[in-house]
């Protein structure tokens, strides 16, 4: 059973975390994170990480050099270990048959050949990278094909379920830990060692062994379900906005029954990162593919709710600004996709900077954890621009978000970092010009003390009176009605 040499191919989100974790509760396994990017190595390898994680700096700094190492060296990785994980990214794909839709299995690939050309010995291989469901199968083929008389495989799947902003708790307590292998003796056994991995600190009654490909779909279908109750509570959203209600109520209501429950009912601006939008798709992909196009419609309209949401938000500050952003200041409060990480992917703050940059607005960007070269690649990216000159000269990036704000003529919040609901907003409102507007893009301020203080406040799924009390008094200008 036992394993004493962990190699993983991909020093990203998913690898370097659930790597150091390994490394930190199996002292009595070596492991090594390789990747071909001699930057990121040199990062992990530093006292700036190239990721940010509650808990990881302490993590990584009590195991590497011990039993924690990172390295460029992939084939040397590849050989002296029992056990291989692919951590890869598996993108959409940007072009060919699947374009916009498909994951882009080259990574993954590329890493099934590196690992037939220099293995030697038996290996198991693990499948941790977010793929379709066969995927496992493919690796099996391009593996088994370049077989050699001394070099043998088993391929498994084990799926991540981690949330960005709280892998490390994730990872140490997760849920369930997935495994899926060949029903066979040498797929039970391959299984079988890397639950004795995870026995380290998982309970047992929480590794759940399956077929292969039961293994792949439950994470595709995991993370299509989460995203499906953001886009359902963000559809009430706009049913709450149009008659009155407020959609905390709803939710809070709505998850009161055990049958549902309250988890993942909070309206927002939309959801993000890496995963959803990219396995709905791939789901999309899938059920088309299967010749499944009421299931294909199903799971995009999830998808284009969301697309909806994060664009009916946009508009929203433009027609409350009068119909017109053009050379007015907005300082924007976040621009990772969830508080407590650094990761921008999908960010819905990227899709409605650029809607409000493309109204001629200029952005004033304040986040505590991305850095200003990720904002600008972002923001100037062929895929949500045709002009990078002009929209560079539109916007700027803050340390202060006293200093983003000042001048502003709305603040928009973006993100739900903790550290906003703490800001002195007498004192930024002291600062803007009037009559000055908040939009809580994540339902996370209060409200009521935003519009005591004289500000003009908008968020997701309600309704203020008391702003049409100030309008209708004269304190405040009108802001436009606005119609979902």
């Amino acid at each position: 059973m036992v394993v004493k040499n962990v190699c993983c191919i991909g020093a990203g989100y998913v690898g370097g975390p659930t790597c150091s974790v390994i490394a930190w509760k199996c002292p009595d396994i070596n492991v090594h994170v390789v990747d071909k990017s001699e930057m990121r190595i040199k990062q992990w390898n530093s006292d700036k990480l190239p990721i940010y994680e509650p808990g990881l700096d302490d993590v990584v700094k009590e195991c590497r050099g011990k039993n924690l190492f990172f390295s460029s060296d992939i084939e040397k990785g590849i050989k002296e270990a029992d056990l291989i994980f692919i951590s890869v990214n598996t993108p959409t794909k940007t072009f060919g048959i699947g374009k916009g839709r498909a994951a882009d299995l080259k990574f993954v690939e590329a890493c099934a050949r590196k690992i037939a050309e220099v293995a030697e010995g038996h290996k198991i291989v693990v499948e941790k990278s977010t793929v379709p469901v066969r995927a496992a199968e493919s690796i099996s083929h391009i593996l088994s094909a370049n077989t050699r008389p001394d070099v043998s495989f088993q391929v498994l799947s084990n799926p991540e379920f981690l949330a960005e902003g709280t892998a490390v708790t994730n990872l140490l307590y997760p849920d369930r830990v997935l495994i899926g292998g060949e029903e066979s003796a040498g797929g039970d056994e391959a299984v079988a060692k890397l639950m004795w991995i995870y026995t380290h600190w998982v309970p047992k009654e929480k590794i759940v062994t399956t077929s292969t490909w039961s293994s792949e779909l439950s994470k595709l279908a995991s993370n299509a379900f989460l995203a499906q109750r953001v886009s359902s509570i963000n559809a009430i959203s706009a049913v709450c906005e149009a008659t009155g209600a407020d959609v905390s109520q709803v939710a809070a209501a709505v998850g009161l029954d055990s049958r549902i429950g309250p988890n993942f009912l909070q309206a927002s601006v939309g959801f993000g990162g890496s995963c959803f939008q990219k396995d709905l798709l791939n789901l999309v992909y899938i059920a088309e593919c299967l010749n499944l196009p009421e299931v294909a419609m199903y799971w995009q309209q999830v998808t284009d709710m969301n697309e909806y949401q994060r664009t009916r938000f946009a508009k929203r500050i433009v027609e409350c600004l009068f119909n017109t952003v053009t050379d007015k200041t907005l300082a924007v409060f976040g621009f990772a996709f969830k508080k407590n990480t650094g990761d921008t992917r999908e960010s819905p703050a990227i899709y409605v900077c650029s809607h409000l940059l493309e109204e001629g607005a200029r952005l004033n960007i304040y986040d505590p954890k991305v850095e200003p070269k990720q904002i600008e690649h972002d923001l100037t990216s062929s895929s949500v621009t045709d002009d990078p000159e002009r929209v560079q000269k539109l916007f700027s990036t803050y340390s202060d978000p006293y200093e983003a704000a000042k001048d502003a003529h709305a603040i928009v919040v973006l993100t739900d970092w903790d550290e906003f609901k703490n800001f002195d907003y007498k004192k930024m409102l002291d600062s803007m010009k009037r009559p000055a507007f908040i939009f809580d893009g994540r339902k996370m301020l209060d409200h009521s003390a935003l519009i005591k203080l004289g500000f003009h406040t908008e968020t997701v799924g309600k309704r203020f009176a008391r702003n049409a009390l100030l309008r209708a008094s004269g304190e405040h200008f009108p802001a436009f009605s606005w119609t979902p």
